[in-house]
Order: structure tokens, then C-alpha cells, then sequence
């Protein structure tokens, strides 16, 4: 068996999974970050798996929730950035957020402390070279422009690149809580939650009107260079929703529905902004679904109309970081190789998901297909009945080409949803006939309830025994 190692390039939340599923295999890693030698425009430290964007995962809900699935299959799959995640949780109704200084520095301690890991803080300029005969790039949407280039100049398709938007952070002594309420959406409670996990300031029609209309009028940073370039759905700057028509934003992130105001219960608001605790000692909430590319100035100005949120005082305002990605479905095999250099992998957002959870899930992948390679073995995919696979399969092949428009580039950055899935059955009930919700629900536990049987058969656990599963 060779102990030549493998070479992880990025040390992200898909690079520092990556890292830890091969060295748990038994095989040794080099990890190349290239923090603080060089920085990005996003990142603030020189930690790993540093979170830059929401400092949550999403829905914990592994029985009717996509995500929440994923979150459960890593969990069995020993998935580093989920224990770390479960550890340094913080209450977020139905999701499962983290305090993010604590989570990143959980990740670096433990990628440093594990004895076949070697971290070695450099720049790879450019392709791994030839003699790293098993490597995974794992530099995610902050890709530096060197090995970006060398990436489009190796297999001859041009990367695309999209805005992700960062939202504001506020210091909760500056929110006024005579105005604002705590309260998670129709009261649901999450892992750590109390069902009061949210702050929530009300607005009415005129207070909303006026704000969308400080929203347009606000300046916004612009890209020239990157213009024409797509914004992903589900991190739309909240400008660029308010564009899309004057009440759009009351039924994205600023709808009311679910929640009721514990200063004046009668009144119903017209919309409500959210705030999400974002550190384990609830000093800093975040402005929920509050992505935004206005410039600082407008920022304060715009969001202290907000009720409640005066005299906020801003930890972080919101910005604007590039994310690049390739075509993956023209590039990749089912496990994650570049076609035309064996070995080599790419894993995370570079690869064309989307999303914390996903992008740490395609790490732990790749560093599973590597390792096994490593060992002499076949890599293994995952069903793709399993939320693994239906990631996977939709990254190296899940997409439709236009007739209409041959040429075209048609795959997008995805986060993993039941759309993925193969079909599955209603079960039937007997003397009952499931109809609309009632149906749809029946149809995702039957979706979970497969994949985690068969995540279990493919990681070879025994199923989980009746008081385990209850």
C-alpha cells in the first residue's frame, strides 16, 4: 500500500472534510491553505473552514427537509464539520446555526491535532503538479485568479462566476426590544431552540413602502468587470429582490406570516425583518436574507429605518464576493475526477453546489473516492437515492441541455432539495387517501426514510435498532 499522501488544496469547510475523511481512512494529507500567506476578500481570519457568508446550516430536520437529510447522512458518515457544528450550535428555531468563531476554531484544532494531517500555509499557483498523483482542489467561490486560469486554461472551459452577498451583523444592545419581539415562525422549535429564537421588528404598509424605496435609491457597489454575471436564487442581494417588484420581499425574507407581535397582539404587521443570533453568547444577530451589495453609507442609513434597529450599531456590514465554479457535469466522472487527469479531484462550491452543508458534503466525498483509490480500492458511490447521491448525480450529470440553444452552459450552482431525489410512492394508508399536503409530507418521509437506509448500507452500519430510532 503507497503512504504517498494526498494533497488537499483549500481549507474550507469542503477542504478540511476532505482532509479529515482521508486521514480517517488511514492515509496521510497535506492540507494547502493559503491563509494568511494570502487573503481573500471575505475572510476575516486564518482559520479553516471559516464561515463568511450565514452562520447557518439550514433545517436540522432530517425527516421532511432536503438539508436536513444531508445533515444526518454526514452525521453517520463521521463528517468533521458536522460534530464540530453540533457542538458549537446556537438557537436558531427550526436550524441548525453555529457560533462561527467557536465552529472554525473546533475544525482547526482538530485538522491540526490529527497525526496524518500536515497543514501547510502556501499559495498553489497553479495546477497540483504531476508527481501529486491523488490531489483534491477544494478552493471554493474565493478560487485565487492564478489557479482559476490555470483551471480554465487545463480543460479549456472558461469558469463562471456569480455574486454571493454577505448579510449585516448587529450588536443586540443597539436593538430595541420594546419594539421587537422574540419569536421563531409559528413558534417552531429547533436543536437548542425555545421556539423564541428569532428577533422580529415590525413593519406597517407605509414604513415598508418607504423602506423598498430607500432600498432602490440606495448606491450600490458595482463590478464592472464582472458585469452580465448571474446572481444565484438563493442569495439574491435584497436590493436586487426589491427590483423584482414592490412586494416580493413580503413573501421572501421579510413575510409575516407565523408571527405575532408580543407588544401589540391585535395588530397584524405588514412585513417583518428577521434577526438570527449569530455567537454562542447572543451578543450578534444577523439581519436574515439581508445579502447586499449597497455601499456601507446607504447600509446604515437604509437598514436604521428598520424598527427597532435605529440605533443599531453594526458589527459587520453587508459586501459582495465573487464565486467561481466549473462546468462540472462536462468535467467530472461520477466520482469527482478530472477526465483528463485521473487523480486529480475538485470538491465543494468550485464544483457547482451550493451551500455550507453541501459544499462540506462533496469534501467528504472526495476525500472517500481519494482515499479508497489510495488503498487500492474502487471508490464507492453513494445511491442515488441517498441526499449524497442526489448531490453527486446532479453535479456530474443532473442537468438539461437546450436543444434550442446548443452551446449553451445550463448547469447551475444547486442546493441539494427532494427535486433531486428519485421518485418514491405515497405510502398508502389503508381506509385513507392522502391528498395535498398531507401527500407531500407522506412523500418526503418516505424519500428520508429510504435514504438513510440506504446511507447506512453503503457505509456498512447495521440499521439503527427500534429504541435508537425512536
Amino acid at each position: 500500500m503507497s503512504k504517498n499522501p494526498v494533497h488537499v488544496i483549500g481549507g474550507g469547510l469542503a477542504g478540511s472534510e476532505a482532509a479529515w475523511q482521508i486521514a480517517e481512512a488511514g492515509v496521510p494529507v497535506v492540507l494547502h491553505e493559503m491563509r494568511p500567506v494570502r487573503g481573500t476578500d471575505a475572510h476575516k481570519t486564518d482559520g479553516l473552514a471559516e464561515l463568511v457568508c450565514s452562520n447557518s446550516f439550514r433545517s436540522d430536520d432530517a425527516q421532511a427537509n432536503a438539508v436536513g437529510l444531508l445533515h444526518a447522512e454526514m452525521r453517520l458518515a463521521g463528517s468533521l464539520i458536522m460534530s464540530a457544528g453540533d457542538a458549537h450550535q446556537v438557537p436558531a428555531g427550526g436550524a441548525l446555526a453555529v457560533d462561527r468563531d467557536g465552529f472554525s476554531d473546533a475544525v482547526t484544532a482538530k485538522i491540526e491535532a490529527h497525526p496524518l494531517i500536515t497543514v501547510q500555509r502556501e499559495e498553489v499557483p497553479g495546477l497540483p503538479p504531476k508527481d501529486w498523483d491523488q490531489a483534491i482542489i477544494a478552493t471554493g467561490p474565493l478560487t485565487a485568479p492564478s489557479l482559476a486560469q490555470s483551471i480554465a486554461e487545463a480543460t479549456g472551459a472558461d469558469a463562471l462566476a456569480f455574486f454571493d452577498a454577505i448579510a449585516p451583523i448587529v450588536h443586540f444592545d443597539t436593538i430595541d426590544m420594546n419594539t421587537c419581539w422574540f419569536q421563531s415562525r409559528y413558534d417552531k422549535v429547533g436543536p437548542g431552540g425555545t421556539g423564541k429564537d428569532y428577533i422580529n421588528c415590525p413593519m406597517d404598509k407605509e414604513q415598508y413602502l418607504a423602506f423598498v424605496a430607500a432600498l432602490l435609491e440606495g448606491q450600490k457597489t458595482e463590478f464592472k468587470q464582472w458585469e452580465g454575471t448571474p446572481y444565484f436564487d438563493g442569495c439574491l442581494p435584497i436590493e436586487v429582490m426589491a427590483e423584482r417588484g414592490v412586494e416580493t420581499l413580503r413573501y421572501g425574507p421579510m413575510k409575516p406570516m407565523g408571527l405575532t407581535n408580543a407588544h401589540n397582539p391585535t395588530v397584524k404587521a405588514y412585513a417583518v425583518v428577521q434577526l438570527r443570533q449569530d455567537n454562542a453568547l447572543g451578543t450578534l444577530y444577523n439581519m436574515v436574507g439581508f445579502q447586499t451589495k449597497l455601499k456601507h453609507a446607504d447600509q446604515v442609513r437604509v437598514f436604521r429605518t428598520i424598527p427597532g434597529l435605529e440605533s443599531a450599531d453594526f458589527a459587520r456590514l453587508g459586501g459582495l464576493h465573487r464565486n467561481t465554479y466549473i462546468n462540472s457535469p462536462t468535467l467530472l466522472d461520477p466520482s469527482l475526477q478530472l477526465k483528463s487527469r485521473p487523480g486529480l479531484r475538485f470538491a465543494g462550491q468550485i464544483t457547482g453546489c451550493e451551500g455550507y452543508v453541501e459544499s462540506a458534503a462533496i469534501g467528504l466525498l472526495a476525500g472517500r473516492f481519494a482515499a479508497a483509490e489510495r488503498l487500492g480500492q474502487a471508490a464507492s458511490l453513494p445511491p442515488s437515492t441517498t441526499a449524497f447521491g442526489a448531490l453527486l448525480n446532479h453535479i456530474t450529470g443532473g442537468h438539461i441541455v437546450s436543444d434550442d440553444e446548443p452551446g449553451k452552459r445550463s448547469f447551475q450552482p444547486m442546493n441539494v432539495n427532494f427535486g433531486l431525489f428519485p421518485l418514491v410512492e405515497a405510502p398508502k394508508i389503508e381506509g385513507k387517501r392522502l391528498r395535498g399536503k398531507d401527500k407531500t409530507v407522506a412523500k418526503r418521509h418516505a424519500i428520508t426514510s429510504r435514504a438513510l437506509a440506504d446511507c447506512r448500507g453503503w457505509l456498512g452500519l447495521p440499521a439503527p435498532t427500534a429504541q435508537a430510532a425512536e
